[in-house]
């Protein structure tokens, strides 16, 4: 099968966001269940990272090829402020505020800068 000349460059954000779903589980899906012993609740969490690490790594390996290795974080940290907005509304059920909309797009601009061209 051969992959259309785009995926390098969209691999990262498909792959990211799929890591992403998995990670927040991973780190916070815990929160919902207090009273499950830690130790359990760390071997659960690492169980779901694996498939975090067996999307992400690939997400990286292949948009490398485009993009840089900045560039591929800075979207990985958008992805997950926009998964995590998600996930705290509807798993958790915590309220969002006009506060952390701020916040998340006081940072989702300042990773824009990363995106733009060189100064020089």
């Amino acid at each position: 099968m051969t992959l259309p000349p785009v995926w390098p460059a969209l691999a990262p954000l498909v792959l990211l966001s799929l890591s992403n779903v998995f990670m927040t589980f991973a780190w916070y899906g815990h929160l919902k269940f207090p009273h499950a012993p830690l130790w359990a609740v760390v071997a659960i969490s690492w169980c779901i990272a694996l498939v975090e690490y067996c999307l992400a790594v690939p997400a990286n390996r292949i948009g490398h090829a485009v993009w840089s290795a900045a560039e591929l974080k800075t979207m990985q940290e958008v992805i997950t402020l926009i998964v995590f907005a998600g996930f705290s509304a509807l798993y958790l059920g915590e309220r969002l505020t006009w506060s952390h909309a701020l916040g998340f797009a006081l940072i989702a601009s300042g990773a824009g800068v990363v995106f733009l061209k060189p100064l020089g």
